[in-house]
């Protein structure tokens, strides 16, 4: 009897090391092929919190995205970063168009 129960947990742990390395190797192959995208923000805000939620969630990489949120010093520094290239969007007030 106890034979047995033993062959069966270690059935069970190595099906379950094999179910779980499928699922590692296939997310793997899934994040090599995401965009990446930066974004810059001036400060975090309650009003960007449904994106920081997404992020959390991971939606954004459901969608093909990698999504990387960083803080800049400022609405001109937001703006220099996106007319450079270093960000791809940035979030700041009008103050960087005046």
């Amino acid at each position: 009897m106890k034979k047995i129960i033993l062959i069966c947990s270690i059935m069970i742990i190595l099906a379950l090391g094999i179910t779980f390395g499928i699922n590692t190797q296939k997310k793997n192959n899934k994040d090599s092929n995401l965009k990446k995208v930066t974004l810059t923000e001036v400060t975090h805000s309650i009003f960007y919190a449904p994106q920081y939620l997404a992020d959390a969630l991971g939606y954004f990489k459901d969608e093909g995205l990698d999504v990387e949120i960083t803080l800049s010093q400022g609405a001109d520094a937001v703006m220099s970063a996106v007319l450079s290239g270093d960000a791809d969007i940035g979030f700041c007030g009008t103050e960087a168009t005046i």
